[in-house]
């Protein structure tokens, strides 16, 4: 498993709240890739969300140290700072990461906070630090359940021990707010302090400190005051940022919930899918995407859109994936689903030139073997068709009647290029492929020469010329071995369909190859020394070996007729043809 598909597991778990097991993704990952600074920066933000401020601090610090430039590492430095309550530190950190992106809002809202810890710390003398008019409300602990800022806190008893023990003796609940970054975070909702405005936190805190409205205002009007209503924004569930960055804020209890309703009707949407019901399918997937944006819906919707065989709607659909993709900036690989998706409907559509530009832009975004696979299977669509269209037999005839006049004059070159069009406009014609390689052989280019043979004869197996021209390529080649093998089916199909009118020209070939085959052989050899060597041939002594053979050469000795019979036998003549090539036969 790659650091990659680590990290995506590691941000899910996140997600889920799960940090145990974020930690354990993004730790493998680390293994794999050591210099990756955004696995840390996500390790640190687990940790501190366990409350593990110094193993936090220590992968925030590692962050920075392989990337000193990146500003969100030293919000991750501040913010485990913050947790362990060093709070002059985690300032200079926030500060630093704003020096490096002044509009870095993770560290702006970090600041505030920080100062506004800090505000309080230094508060000077008093009894209570002012706590006792904040914390003075009989629904204190219940409004705080109900405000979407602090009710994940609250579900903390020991956290609402705390509020509780502030509550009834705020001169000694003083201590635990410094200890305990969740209570400022209360004492910030309290206040009326939003984190994530960009107001000073200085003029946030004078407005919230002005009297109160005079006992004679109703019990509602006090609470409104003391408890103040959030601004109300947008909540998206935390997944990562543009660097692959995890985000420490949680998401709230609605996101969620908006979350699980959006993919039951997915769920639901994927049941009438696979029953083919693609209408419904379809209501489903837009009754989800409605409830909760995700683009995941949206790929969803194209693809039951295309099983529908509405390709238009399709391509809409995947733009408007790709599109919302980009705002939200969700992963790479569910841009590059939408992209191949729109390739795959233009595929359907054959138009296969926008269908390449659209796989070629999929694994631009995310490189898969199934995407590259349909990418180059269309572009052999596009080649195929080309080839097809070029077709044209009477075009081949003129081609060939051209080649035939520059190979009888000599120019070689022009007549492979005249057989190469030939081919071209007929490329089922073995006439082109057997012409060229003649011409080929004449230009000493005796590889190709054998290939374009070697085609000639699997488009008509029967075409002895091809067969000749191929043999002589080998042999020039020096591959004796293929050239009789090849001589060999030459001589087999001469006698089964010329009735053996190219024997001549093919036992001049079979002599010339072995003649090669065995240079050593001289005429002042005697007769044993010739026996001698060539007996050292593997396929000779088999052959002298050969009772068969020893009977056929006894009777030549007496009656040179006879071979001449044996001879129409095509392996008699194989193997008389190797004896007289090494020597053992002397025709003179």
């Amino acid at each position: 498993m790659s650091a990659d598909e680590l990290k995506a597991q590691g941000n899910a778990a996140f997600a889920a709240k799960d940090y145990e097991k974020a930690i354990e993704f993004f730790s493998k990952a680390i293994e794999i890739a050591p210099t990756n600074h955004v696995l840390y920066s996500n390790r640190s933000a687990s940790f501190a969300s366990l409350k593990q401020f110094d193993k936090a601090l220590q992968d925030a610090q590692k962050t920075i140290e392989i990337n000193p430039t990146w500003a969100k590492g030293y919000s991750r430095v501040a913010a485990a700072y913050h947790g362990s309550n060093q709070l002059d530190d985690a300032e200079k950190s926030y500060q630093k990461a704003l020096e490096l992106d002044s509009s870095n809002k993770q560290a702006q809202d970090g600041l505030k906070s920080v100062q506004a810890a800090k505000s309080y710390a230094n508060a000077g003398p008093g009894p209570d630090l002012g706590l006792g008019k904040l914390f003075n409300d009989p629904n204190l602990i219940e409004n705080l359940k109900k405000n979407p800022k602090t009710s994940e806190l609250m579900k903390d008893p020991s956290l609402v021990d705390k509020v509780i023990r502030m509550k009834n003796n705020p001169q000694s609940g003083a201590q635990d707010m410094l200890s305990d970054p969740r209570l400022m975070t209360i004492m910030a909702t309290l206040l009326g302090v939003d984190l994530n405005d960009d107001s000073p936190v200085g003029a946030q805190a004078n407005a919230a400190s002005t009297p109160t409205p005079s006992s004679s205002s109703s019990s509602k009007e006090s609470e409104q005051t003391s408890v103040p209503e959030p601004k109300k924004q947008k909540q998206e569930e935390p997944k990562k940022d543009k660097d692959g960055d995890i985000k420490i804020e949680e998401a709230t209890d609605s996101t969620t919930s908006q979350k699980q309703k959006a993919d039951e009707s997915k769920a639901e949407g994927n049941k009438l899918y696979k029953q083919r019901k693609f209408d419904e399918a379809i209501a489903k997937y837009n009754e989800a995407f409605e409830i909760n944006p995700d683009v995941t819906y949206l790929n969803n919707r194209a693809a039951a859109e295309f099983e529908k065989g509405d390709y238009e709607s399709t391509i809409k659909t995947c733009e408007e994936a790709i599109t919302k993709g980009r705002e939200q900036r969700v992963d790479y690989k569910i841009i590059a689903k939408s992209f191949a998706r729109i390739g795959t409907t233009y595929l359907k559509k054959q138009d296969y030139q926008q269908a390449i530009n659209f796989f070629e832009k999929s694994l631009t975004e995310h490189r898969t073997p199934d995407v590259l696979s349909k990418l180059r299977s269309t572009q052999k669509l596009i080649k195929d068709a080309e080839i097809k269209a070029y077709i044209n037999p009477e075009k081949a005839e003129e081609a060939r009647l051209q080649g035939k006049e520059y190979f009888t004059k000599g120019d070689w070159p022009n007549a492979v290029k005249a057989y190469s069009e030939m081919i071209k406009r007929a490329p089922e014609d073995a006439r082109g492929f057997s012409n060229r390689a003649a011409a080929l052989a004449k230009l000493m280019s005796f590889p190709e020469a054998v290939k374009d043979a070697s085609k000639a004869v699997e488009l008509d197996p029967t075409f002895i010329r091809a067969y000749i021209r191929k043999a002589s390529a080998e042999i020039a080649l020096k591959d004796f071995a293929k050239a009789i093998e090849t001589l060999d089916l030459a001589r087999t199909k001469d006698l089964e369909v010329t009735k053996g009118s190219n024997a001549k020209e093919i036992d001049q070939l079979y002599s010339k190859a072995y003649q090669q085959r065995f240079q050593g052989s001289s005429a002042n050899e005697t007769p044993e020394q010739t026996f001698e060597r060539a007996s050292k041939d593997p396929e000779v002594a088999a052959i002298l070996q050969d009772p068969v053979m020893n009977s056929i050469l006894s009777q030549a000795r007496d009656n040179p007729q006879a071979l001449q019979e044996h001879m129409k036998n095509p392996e008699v003549a194989r193997k008389v043809q190797i004896l007289i090539a090494a020597g053992i036969i002397r025709t003179r």
